[in-house]
């Protein structure tokens, strides 16, 4: 027998210890791991394999106008999800399922077949509110509704080209929607609740919620009431012409907020599936690209006038029809000419020749510096995507035809916003200002300011006395000249109207076809909104701005300045009627007149006349509004006058 000594016993035993002491210390340095370094992963990573999420989507911020009018708000629209280990008896699911979301069975069964831990789908998502409480009502295991809400439009189509639409994960897609996504889409939440391996829930272990947090509301600088008006006005021109397309502007003038905008072609965000994507991608007033034709004189004018080239009162111009620049005839619209006339009457005639001469004293250095500090040839800034740049003569290539052209409207192309943007300049005192439409984020709870847009000026591009001029003569186009459509009894508009040709797919221009425009403000010694429309190939008329936009824009310009708060005034200049037009009659003051004694005030109205007695105790309209000759005046009679007390 092999002995074994004390000292080998006992350097085993050392070595024996040695060993369990180093094997302690690994496991308690990985105890120590686990437990302060990785012990929070570890623990989301089982809680992870334990747990099961209902997501609960936050509401997409509120969308309203300048006053807090609501454009877009939300619905609920709640979501059913299955998980499919908890489901008992998935056939008796699958058809009561099917039948509450008219949807065929085999779809639900393949749902509640799948091996996965939660399932959503698309047919499952934003139900009614039916639906959602047919589905709680079953009180099947294994079947969950998650709150989820959806995109309401409470004016329909109103604005919807800026709006835009958000898809059916709550995600913007178009539009202010897509522009402002990340602020306005919130953070989603979460019901947590444990299961097994077999996917059961544990019933031992309490559920976990996690608040959805909302996305914040955008306030925007349109103006309810002047959007409105905008909308009707063009669903009217829609409904009278039958145009290619309409487009319609308004704007502060002194701080680039923008009121209003609106296009035609429209279509409903809640459908914007129905419209072909070429509708709903293009928003007009900052996407369509165009030759301005004579609403361009603006340009021309304000740069002649800011150079002191001509006094418009005293400088004449003889037109005979037509001007000849570098071997090409170009053509005044009235055949023969306007003869002689002053720069007023240029203006006010929207002669082309006229303008040509403006633009050839100016030359061509100085006629493009101005068309550049208008804004024309690069993108105004505005808060919106899909904006245009248009397109301008590169001056290595202008000659006396290019510049000539160019003076009247001709053969640069523009955007209708940079258009609106250049005349709020010419008449706001010379500054130009970047357009936008954004005011300002507000907590969806407290509905305070987080986050506000200030006006910011470019740069200031003619003098505050230049800028008088310009209102002045622009006043008088609508007074005197080819705007007297856009004129408005009480209020003094100024204006600009345009008849732009169109070029065709070969490059020439096309006949019968044109864009025909006109850009108003008023009070025209104050302005307080610009508005500019257009109306593309309106049929069934004689295609010019004056004849077909200027009624528009007086219709807009009028009801948006009585929306707005702005008083009426009688110290404007006076409309100078054409025949067949004829001048405005004012009501007599009636009240308190026989029959007898009122007979001679209503030589050019018609009566209509309603109550018994002696004396007038009540008219409509009122003293003092002008009204179309011939007009019916409405008479109350009665024994005694109304006079309120």
């Amino acid at each position: 027998m092999k002995h074994v000594s004390h000292v080998t016993i006992r350097k085993r035993i050392v070595a024996v210890f040695l060993l369990a002491i180093a094997v302690f210390m690994v496991m308690a340095i990985r105890l120590m791991i686990v437990q302060f370094i990785l012990g929070d992963k570890l623990t989301d990573q089982a809680e992870t394999s334990w747990s099961r999420d209902i997501r609960f989507e936050a509401k997409r911020g509120k969308i309203v106008d300048r006053n807090g009018e609501v454009l877009v708000d939300n619905v609920s629209a709640p979501t059913v999800m299955f998980v499919p280990r908890q489901v008992d008896d998935k056939e008796v699911v699958a058809e009561a399922i099917a039948t509450i979301l008219e949807v065929d069975q085999d779809l639900i069964t393949e749902q509640l077949n799948k091996n996965i831990s939660i399932v959503r789908f698309p047919e499952g998502r934003k139900l009614n509110e039916d639906q959602a409480l047919a589905i709680q009502q079953l009180g099947f295991s294994g079947v969950y509704l998650a709150e989820d809400s959806k995109r309401y439009y409470p004016n329909d189509r109103m604005l919807a080209h800026v709006l835009g639409f958000s898809g059916i994960d709550n995600q913007g897609l178009v539009g202010l929607e897509l522009a402002h996504n990340e602020e306005i889409s919130g953070v989603s939440g979460k019901l947590s609740f444990y299961s097994d391996a077999k996917g059961r829930r544990l019933p031992g272990l309490s559920d976990t919620y996690q608040e959805p947090v909302d996305g914040k509301d955008l306030k925007l600088t349109i103006d309810y009431a002047v959007q409105s008006i905008i909308e009707r006005e063009l669903d009217i021109a829609e409904a009278t012409y039958q145009p290619d397309g309409a487009w319609a502007i308004a704007v502060n003038p002194n701080t680039g907020a923008i009121l209003g905008m609106s296009s035609r072609p429209n279509f409903h965000p809640d459908d914007y599936q129905s419209v072909n994507s070429e509708i709903y991608n293009r928003n007009l007033p900052i996407w369509s690209t165009y030759e301005p034709g004579s609403t361009f004189k603006i340009i021309t004018l304000a740069a002649a006038l800011e150079e002191q080239l001509i006094d418009l009162e005293k400088d004449m111009y003889y037109d005979t029809g037509v001007i000849e620049v570098g071997g090409a005839k170009l053509h005044c619209w009235k055949r023969g000419g306007h003869g002689s006339q002053t720069y007023l009457e240029v203006v006010q005639n929207s002669c082309n020749p006229g303008f040509v001469s403006l633009g050839q004293a100016l030359g061509k250095d100085l006629m493009f510096d101005y068309v550049d500090a208008f804004g024309f040839g690069e993108k105004s800034g505005v808060d919106l995507a899909g904006e245009s740049t248009g397109i301008i003569f590169n001056r290595d290539r202008v000659g006396p035809v290019e510049l000539a052209t160019t003076a009247f409207g001709q053969g640069v192309s523009v955007t209708p916003i940079q258009q609106v943007m250049a005349v709020s300049a010419a008449v706001n005192g010379g500054y130009l200002y970047q357009p936008y439409i954004v005011d300002s984020y507000l907590d969806p709870i407290s509905m305070e300011t987080i986050e506000e847009t200030a006006p910011e000026v470019k740069r200031q591009v003619i003098s505050e006395q230049t800028s008088e001029e310009v209102r002045l003569a622009l006043e008088s186009v609508v007074a005197k000249g080819t705007g007297r459509g856009a004129y408005v009894e009480g209020y003094r508009v100024g204006g600009k109207t345009g008849t732009a040709q169109k070029v065709g797919t070969n490059g020439r221009y096309l006949e019968n076809n044109h864009i025909v425009s006109f850009i108003g403000f008023a009070p025209a010694d104050q302005p307080e909104i610009v508005v500019y429309l257009a109306v593309d190939n309106p049929k069934n008329t004689v295609q010019f701005g004056g004849v077909v936009a200027a009624p528009i824009v007086g219709n807009i310009i009028e009801d948006s300045l009585s929306a707005l708060g702005v008083a009426k005034r009688d110290d404007g200049l006076e409309k100078e009627y054409q025949w067949p037009n004829q001048p405005l009659v004012e009501v007599p003051d009636l009240i308190g007149l026989t029959q007898q004694e009122m007979v001679s005030y209503l030589t050019q109205l018609s009566i209509e006349a309603v109550g018994e007695g002696t004396f007038v105790i009540e008219q409509a309209p009122a003293p003092g509004e002008k009204v179309p000759m011939g007009d019916t005046i409405r008479l109350l009679f009665g024994e005694k006058v109304n006079d309120g007390s």
